[in-house]
């Protein structure tokens, strides 16, 4: 979850520097955010499908 955390700061990072209409930058901090969101997804979809036998031991 720690990963989902840095994404989420990256991205209010990104509006803050928006806001105060740093362009450049805010685009930057959104890009960062967005691969990290997606390396997130990606590792969550790999650990949910091999992780679904371990629950399961008879």
């Amino acid at each position: 979850m720690d990963l989902l955390r840095w994404t989420l700061i990256f991205l209010v990072l990104a509006l803050v520097a928006a806001v105060f209409g740093f362009g450049g930058v805010a685009a930057d901090f959104a890009y960062v955010g967005k691969i990290l969101f997606f390396i997130f997804l990606v590792l969550f979809i790999v650990s949910l499908f091999f992780g679904r036998g371990r629950g399961r031991t008879l």
